[in-house]
């Protein structure tokens, strides 16, 4: 019984992870498409929806080390997508903001991007993408919560 029970485990571990680099792919050629990279595009996605965030969460809302942040933000604002601001409130704290470059790169291209994720995940009906994503939930938060 428990080769039983291994094995559906080894079965979902093999079928979550090539779903999730198929999904990946179609979304990674879009963003490329527009001269970007899933980290730059995950960060642009995060302040636009979110709004100005410290350095040092961002890296922990697109799960990416602080140093990559770095990176990455620093690349957005040569881009001039992005820009840092100091906290008024504590100087030691640093912000990045959209431009208004960004925030119209974002609106413009979010929308085609949206439809491409739909197209990639079409093989489900919307009963089976809630029940999917209730259980990948479910799944996430006991691995989180179980890692040590």
């Amino acid at each position: 019984m428990a080769d039983k029970a291994q094995n559906d485990s080894l079965d979902l571990f093999i079928a979550l992870s090539r779903a999730s680099q198929w999904v990946n792919a179609h979304a990674d050629r879009d963003i490329r498409k527009n001269g970007l990279n899933r980290t730059e595009f995950g960060v642009l996605e995060l302040l636009y929806h979110k709004g100005p965030q410290p350095l040092q969460q961002i890296g922990e809302k697109v799960l990416m080390s602080s140093g990559n942040i770095t990176y990455v933000v620093d690349k957005l604002e040569k881009k001039q997508m992005v820009r840092r601001r100091a906290s008024t409130e504590d100087r030691r704290l640093i912000y990045a903001e959209l431009t208004e470059q960004g925030k119209r790169f974002v609106e413009e291209v979010f929308p085609a991007h949206t439809s491409t994720i739909e197209s990639a995940v079409s093989g489900l009906s919307p009963e089976e993408k809630r029940l999917a994503s209730g259980l990948l939930k479910k799944l996430g938060k006991f691995a989180q919560e179980h890692y040590k």
